[in-house]
Formats: C-alpha cells, structure tokens, sequence
C-alpha cells in the first residue's frame, strides 16, 4: 500500500506542509508506504495548449515538455491513494496546484484516465486570515471530479482550527488507506 501526497506551498514547514504530513502519519499508522511531493521544489512548467489545445496531450495522454511532470506523473499512478494540500491564494487553490492540475486533467483526458476510481483526500489550508478556504476546496473538488478520482475527505483548515484539525488529517489519512484496501467500514 502506497498513498503519494502532494504538498504545494512554497513553505516546507507551515499549515500546509503540517497538515500533509498529518495525512501522511495517518497512512503510515496502518503500514502504508508514503511519500511527500513538494510540487515547489519540482521544475515544472505551466501547461502551453500545444496546437492550439489539442496536442499530444489530447490525443495520446502525454505530454511533450519535458520537465519533471512526468515523474510525479508516474508517482500518481504508481500509488493506491493520493493526498493534495493546497495553500489557499485569494480564496482560490494555489498557483502550482493550478498549473499542475491543469497541465494533468488534459493528459487524463486525452488518454487512458489513470487515477481514474483513485480515493484522495483534498485539504486547503488558509494560513492568513483564513477566508477562501471553502472556495479553494470547491475548487480543488471539481479537479478530483474531472481527473475521476473518489473523495475519501474534503478537509478546510485555518490557523485557528489548526490544532484540531492536525488530528482530523490523521484520521483522514487512516481512513484513506482503509477505502484503498477496500476496508472502508471497518
């Protein structure tokens, strides 16, 4: 049992970085293998709507930039479950979750839907204020929507519920595994 996470802040130790790592500590107490991807910290570009938006990415799932989209690509694949942390940016899911996300959607559309029947859990984390964070998640579920992908949990959280809500992805993450094992309701 593998469960990839992808954390996109650019802070490695903040609310969302805490609360991807909660997610993944939840997973790893019932003996699942995790790894934590920092999108931030990977080269990867923006998608370029080759030929006019219907390039390789729409005939064939692929994508001709080479960059490292393809290895986190594979990384997804290659998991049972999927966590993806998202900071919240003007009530919105960030710019890398954006740029990613999109750049993914057209190659699952355009070829065999991967992730398709995945479980994920999807958390947005607003560090600031704490507005948006309800909008980004929408957001953030209408990707899970798109790439197919089952939702195990939605999960909003602010620095104010920050200390119950650490507690909540560890659950989650727990959870997670179980729905990947099948095991949902035990």
């Amino acid at each position: 049992m593998r469960v990839v996470a992808l954390q996109t802040s650019p802070n490695t130790d903040g609310l969302t970085a805490t609360m991807a790592e909660a997610a993944l500590a939840g997973a790893r107490s019932l003996g699942a293998a995790t790894e934590l991807i920092h999108l931030r910290q990977r080269k990867i570009e923006a998608c370029r709507a080759c030929e006019a938006g219907w390039g390789r990415c729409a005939s064939h799932g692929e994508c001709v930039i080479g960059d490292e989209f393809a290895a986190v690509r594979v990384a997804m694949e290659e998991a049972n479950a999927l966590v993806i942390v998202t900071p919240v940016y003007f009530g919105d899911v960030s710019e890398v979750t954006k740029s990613f996300l999109d750049r993914f959607r057209r190659c699952e559309w355009g070829g065999e839907a991967r992730l398709r029947g995945k479980p994920v859990l999807a958390i947005s984390a607003a560090g600031g204020s704490g507005g948006g964070v309800v909008s980004a998640l929408a957001q953030l579920e209408r990707y899970i929507q798109i790439l197919g992908l089952i939702a195990v949990d939605l999960i909003t959280v602010t620095q104010r519920s920050r200390p119950h809500k650490v507690a909540t992805a560890e659950a989650a993450g727990a959870a997670l595994v179980r729905a990947a094992q099948g095991t949902a309701g035990n």
